[in-house]
């Protein structure tokens, strides 16, 4: 098994390492059980297929990646990402394959602004903004260190410009509400769009951000803290899915 040989080899590379879920660790300040190894992802994998996380920009056609914690353009003006990527756990990725697919025949696109975030990253996050509306809790962790949560918007295929959204991506005000409507109708509809298309294929979304959508069964995914380059090097020892 594939699975099992990878396990082999990542378990040389890593003897010897300190696991991050230890409480001591200033990486974990919070103690939680978190996955910080290629070994004890693999360990994962091979217990549950569906833990098996995917990079999207290989996995589904023609979807737009716009990573901002990849670069200055987001809330901490600083590039958090050393690489504009977005994983996400396979069964989020298979409905968000079906998604682009439905859209597409409309012409219409998925541009994606985040998906799985290392835990290190929550940690800065919250030391940049305390406001647990917009920032994940650190003592509890975000869905998208679960690999189960998405920051998306639509794009027209045609122009591949974005469609009228509430607010920029990232703005922490009433506006990015899915309750706020002192809108324009066709921001409201465009917004409807795409609570629509994403509920309707096993994602639910998150009231507070237009942009959020979390896969439902989430909380059955470990919270992570692996590298970019790390999940670039797992995904060169995998075959194609």
């Amino acid at each position: 098994m594939w699975i099992a040989a990878l396990l082999a080899i990542t378990m040389v590379l890593t003897a010897g390492c300190k696991s991050k879920t230890e409480k001591t660790d200033e990486k974990n300040p919070y103690g939680l059980e978190i996955i910080a190894s290629a070994q004890e992802y693999f360990q994962t994998v091979e217990a549950d297929s569906s833990n098996l996380l995917v990079n999207l920009e290989h996995y589904i056609p023609g979807i737009v990646l716009d990573i901002r914690y990849a670069t200055e353009n987001n809330f901490t003006g600083k590039q958090i990402y050393t690489a504009p990527e977005a994983w996400l756990r396979k069964e989020a990725a298979d409905s968000l394959l079906a998604i682009q697919k439905a859209l597409n025949q409309e012409g219409l696109g998925i541009k994606v602004f985040d998906a799985y975030r290392p835990y290190a990253a929550t940690l800065y996050f919250y030391q940049v903004y305390e406001d647990t509306t917009f920032v994940a809790a650190p003592w509890s962790g975000s869905i998208h260190n679960r690999g189960g949560a998405i920051d998306l918007t639509l794009i027209d295929l045609e122009t591949g410009k974005e469609l009228a959204m509430p607010t920029p991506f990232d703005e922490f005000s009433e506006k990015a509400s899915h309750s706020y409507n002192n809108l324009p109708q066709e921001i409201i509809a465009n917004r409807e769009k795409l609570h629509q298309i994403m509920t309707s294929h096993g994602f639910t979304f998150y009231e507070h951000e237009w942009w959020h959508y979390n896969i439902k069964g989430r909380n059955k995914y470990s919270l992570m803290d692996i590298s970019f380059e790390e999940l670039q090097k797992i995904e060169k020892k995998q075959p194609n899915i």
